[in-house]
C-alpha cells in the first residue's frame, strides 16, 4: 500500500491502483486546464473559480495558472478544520491544472472574431466536463475545491448551498479585482453540472480494479 496517512488526512490507495489510473488521472487534468485555458482566450466569460484566478493574476506579478496553484494549495489548508481526507489526485489536481492552463495559454492565441471565440468557449467548457469526468472517476482524491465544498456540506449545509455560497464567493472576489464575468459564466454555470453527469458514467473505473 501507498500509505498517504499523515495525521488522518490522506488515504491509502494500493500501488497498483494508483500506477494504473495515474495515466487517466493526468489526461482529465490535462483536459480540465486546457479547457479552462480555452474560455480565457474566448474571453466571454470565466468559471466562478477562473474569475478569481484571473483577477489575482491582474492585481499581482501571478499568471493565471500560478494564481490557480496558489488558490488550491491555500483551500488546502482549509481542509485541515474540515478534516477532508485527501489522495494522490488531490495533490496532483492542485498543482499540474495551473501548469496547463499556462501551456494552453502560451500556444493558443486569443481570436479576434466572435465566432471563433464562441467556439473557444463552448469547446472549453465541453473540455472541462470530460476532464472532470476522468479525474474524478479515477477515485483518487477529490480536487481542492470539491473537497472544501463537501467538507462543509457535512457540517450542516446542503451541498447545493455550499457550493453556491464557496463559487459565489470566489466570483464576486474575482470579480472586484477584475476578473472576466460574462455570458460564458452563465452559460459554465448552467450546463457543466449536466456535462460531467453525462461524462462520470462512461468514464468512471470501477472501484475493484
Amino acid at each position: 500500500m501507498i500509505s498517504t496517512r499523515l495525521g488522518g488526512m490522506f488515504i491509502r490507495a494500493p500501488w497498483a491502483v494508483v500506477r494504473s489510473r495515474f495515466p487517466r488521472l493526468l489526461l482529465g487534468l490535462f483536459l480540465f486546464g486546457a479547457g479552462s485555458a480555452l474560455q480565457v482566450q474566448a474571453n466571454l466569460g470565466l468559471s466562478p473559480w477562473e474569475v478569481l484566478h484571473q483577477g489575482i493574476a491582474f492585481r499581482t506579478p501571478l499568471s493565471i495558472g500560478l494564481a490557480s496553484i496558489g488558490v488550491s494549495l491555500l483551500v488546502l489548508l482549509l481542509w485541515i478544520p474540515l478534516r477532508q481526507r485527501m489522495g494522490i489526485g488531490t495533490v496532483t489536481n492542485a498543482i499540474t491544472i495551473g501548469l496547463f492552463i499556462d501551456l494552453v495559454l502560451f500556444l493558443v492565441p486569443q481570436p479576434e472574431a466572435l465566432v471563433a471565440r464562441w467556439a473557444l468557449l463552448l469547446v472549453g467548457i465541453l473540455l472541462v466536463g470530460i476532464g472532470s469526468g476522468f479525474y474524478i472517476g479515477v477515485h483518487l482524491g477529490p480536487g481542492p475545491r470539491d473537497g472544501l465544498m463537501t467538507g462543509i456540506a457535512r457540517r450542516g449545509p446542503s451541498l447545493r448551498l455550499a457550493r453556491t455560497g464557496v463559487e459565489g464567493s470566489a466570483l464576486i472576489v474575482g470579480w472586484l479585482l477584475g476578473g472576466t464575468v460574462g455570458i460564458g459564466t452563465v452559460l459554465f454555470s448552467l450546463t457543466i453540472g449536466p456535462i460531467v453527469q453525462f461524462f462520470l458514467p462512461r468514464l468512471e473505473v470501477a472501484a475493484e480494479t
